[in-house]
């Protein structure tokens, strides 16, 4: 079965740009949670949020891939929107870091043996973990996002991260002044070759002179390892770098904020799965490709609230506006290049575009 719902986006997309990886107490109120994801370990506990809605007996599980949870990525926006709707609706919300990929299926057994009326597994890296889970208990709900997992009580979430990236590329042909762009991937797998093609593409669109250099890290939680790749493509030449690869990334932009301080070539990079100049600033980063992991976490987290989840696939595309560009984007981008972007964006809705995937 495949559904595509629209989503309720909030006030940061409606821009018109808009388009279209110790204890649990710690780690429940957004700290490093240096215990979580072992069999053994409780559920990390939400922070008790002030609230006016009536206490529910719904409890939503979420398990992170390996990136963890303060990610500045999209484990970190599905964790948020859990955190919303436990505020807003009174239901209960807890999560699990995993380590490795081994505590995948111990993490999610925590939930689904404990009665959860919903699992999240967040990173298609959990889907085998998802899918024998949804196997071994076909009475529970499960959910993941960026994989597809076919069992009748999973639903699956993904995006087509081959269209916004192509309009990022677009902002990145357009305002590089090396005509060299550098792309960082984490682990190569189908969700990130979604984004290396998509933004390569955009790139060509409108400066075939510019040149992409692809790199891979091979991890989503090594920002030692971004900040040493961004090095190098900054050393090569690059002025704008677009890594899509978890918390490795977030050495990307370590190593853009030392350049910038020490002066010398301008260097931006390009956010991806939320509004990262949020985390670090408009001074380094370049506009963002959003993923809205948050508004389909807490959407298919509703429908268990509402007794009308089901199984299926579903897909976020850029007629869905489950991928854009934020707002923020004007502090850096010029009007024309945003024109620009908009003109791509209304092209690519009506077909006359095709953006590869793969």
């Amino acid at each position: 079965m495949k559904k595509v719902f629209k989503l309720s986006l909030a006030p940061v997309l409606a821009f018109s740009m808009m388009l279209t990886g110790c204890g649990t107490n710690n780690a429940a109120n957004g700290g490093a949670n240096t215990n979580a994801g072992t069999a053994t370990d409780a559920p990390a506990e939400a922070t008790a949020a002030p609230t006016d809605a009536p206490k529910s007996d719904i409890k939503v599980g979420m398990v992170t891939d390996i990136g963890g949870v303060n990610d500045k990525s999209f484990n970190q926006s599905a964790w948020e929107a859990l955190q919303a709707l436990e505020k807003e609706a009174g239901i209960e919300v807890k999560y699990l870091q995993s380590k490795s990929s081994a505590d995948y299926q111990p993490n999610l057994n925590q939930f689904v043996k404990g009665g959860f009326n919903l699992t999240w597994g967040i990173g298609f890296d959990l889907g085998d973990a998802i899918k024998l889970a949804a196997t071994e208990n076909p009475d529970a709900n499960l959910a993941i996002i960026d994989s597809v997992v076919d069992a009748p009580n999973v639903q699956s979430v993904t995006f087509a991260e081959n269209e916004g990236s192509f309009l990022v590329g677009v902002v990145a042909g357009l305002t590089t002044k090396t005509n060299k762009i550098g792309f960082i991937g984490g682990a190569e797998s189908p969700v990130i070759k979604r984004f290396e093609v998509g933004f390569k593409a955009g790139i060509a669109a409108v400066n075939p002179k510019a040149e992409l250099k692809i790199t891979y890290a091979g991890a989503y939680d090594k920002p030692d390892v971004g900040k040493s790749l961004a090095a190098t493509l900054y050393n090569d030449g690059a002025d704008i770098i677009f890594p899509a690869a978890g918390a490795t990334g977030n050495g990307v932009f370590n190593e853009a904020k030392s350049r910038n301080k020490a002066g010398g070539t301008k260097v931006w990079v390009i956010g991806v799965d939320k509004d990262q100049s949020i985390d670090f600033g408009d001074d380094v980063t370049l506009t963002s490709m959003i993923k809205r992991v948050d508004e389909a976490v807490k959407k298919v987290s509703q429908e268990v609230i509402d007794g009308t989840f089901k199984g299926g696939i579903t897909t976020l595309t850029l007629k869905d506006n489950g991928v854009g560009l934020p707002e923020t984007s004007k502090a850096n981008v010029t009007p024309e290049i945003l024109a620009k972007v908009e003109e791509y964006k209304q092209q690519i809705i009506a077909g006359t575009v095709t953006v590869p995937s793969e």
